[in-house]
């Protein structure tokens, strides 16, 4: 069998990753964790969905706790960009970036995904989500949202769905165009926004501006004030990595596709997170990093027998 520098390689340090990392270290396996430090998670002022954390817990926390739980067990953690991956001909990977190259039997991608920011400075971006003016999970914390004044930015199909989910939170619900008048919308989503009662506003938001307890959106047709902002611009989807090793992405929206024990349809190639198809949710991408490392664990068991 070739000589390889680990077991597995794990691409991306969020939720996923780093679970993976656990399971793996404790699975007595050489593993090296690369993380390019951009995880969605980092982004999340405090999270109160996540069980086990009754008063919530920021991102940043979380991702520190899961950090030093990984590394207590032996996990090699570099903060860079995996540049290329390669398929070997013996078999296994070889992954690059900033200190060089090294090989893999198996590599877990966890890469994760974007959110596509609105047109707002960077300053007040930030501000705004610290302060929970501007959120990107209604899932995590419509809760939080109750009763309030909500805007989405949004002119699609994406947008409706959005502002219709977070209607079961709060009657005051308006949907506004980032850029232009709502002309992606259709027939059933304009049927949809009545039913709902959702107001639609035109676009372009030339302006965003934070009061004490209110974020600003300006647009042709004046101020919108609101309570909490959800851009509803979709994301990008980090599977570069994936396409240069062969794997199938989702037609759709370029998710990688995984099996139920997060193999791809490359030998060796795993993959787990928000980068998959599915929910986008802290529990469930620490839930596919479980199954992705015990996975990877059987499947190089059954190669050669890990004996200790």
């Amino acid at each position: 069998m070739p000589d390889f520098d680990y077991d597995c390689l794990i691409v991306g340090g969020g939720p996923a990753g780093l679970t993976a990392a656990i399971y793996l270290a404790r699975f007595h396996l050489r593993i090296r964790l690369i993380d390019a430090g951009n995880s969605r998670a980092s982004w999340i002022p405090c999270s109160h969905n996540h069980a086990g954390y009754p008063d919530g817990i920021s991102g940043k926390e979380l991702l520190a706790l899961m950090t030093a739980q990984a590394q207590k067990y032996g996990t090699k953690i570099e903060r860079a960009r995996v540049t290329r991956l390669e398929a070997l001909p013996q078999g296994g990977f070889a992954a690059e970036w900033g200190s060089g190259t090294e090989t893999a039997r198996t590599v877990l991608l966890a890469t994760g995904v974007t959110n596509r920011r609105p047109p707002m400075d960077e300053q007040v971006h930030d501000e705004a989500l610290a302060r929970g003016l501007l959120r990107y999970c209604p899932i995590c914390d419509g809760y939080e949202v109750t009763d309030k004044r909500v805007g989405v930015i949004g002119d699609d199909a994406r947008g409706v769905a959005e502002a219709a989910f977070l209607r079961s939170y709060t009657r005051d619900v308006t949907l506004i165009a980032p850029d232009s008048e709502q002309r992606k919308l259709g027939a059933q989503d304009w049927s949809k926004l009545e039913t709902y009662g959702i107001q639609a506003v035109d676009g372009p938001v030339s302006d965003v501006r934070l009061e004490e307890k209110a974020i600003v959106l300006v647009t042709p047709g004046g101020e919108h004030r609101f309570d909490s902002v959800y851009p509803a611009l979709g994301s990008d989807i980090h599977s570069g990595l994936a396409g240069m090793v062969g794997v199938p992405l989702a037609g759709d929206d370029g998710c990688i596709l995984v099996d139920d024990h997060q193999r791809t349809e490359v030998p060796g190639i795993y993959a787990a997170g928000d980068v998959v198809k599915g929910l986008d949710q802290i529990s469930h991408a620490m839930g596919e990093g479980g199954v992705a490392a015990t996975t990877i664990r059987n499947d190089l068991s059954r190669e050669n027998p890990l004996l200790r």
